[in-house]
């Protein structure tokens, strides 16, 4: 893999982070019931794609 593309992977892997902590801020401050719990659930999935593309720009 090219140092090109492993910057553009460190990238999207910032960019997931900050996506996912910016949801998690809204569901907890703005929402509640369900609605809290969808939001939160799918910021800490993100946690998949962040992870791998973190892996992928170490590699």
């Amino acid at each position: 893999m090219s140092p090109l593309d492993k910057m553009w992977a460190s990238f999207i892997a910032i960019g997931l982070m900050v996506l996912a902590s910016l949801l998690i801020t809204f569901a907890r401050n703005k929402t509640t019931g369900v609605v809290r719990f969808v939001l939160s659930l799918v910021a800490f999935l993100m946690f998949i794609p962040i992870f791998i593309y973190m892996v992928v720009s170490l590699l």
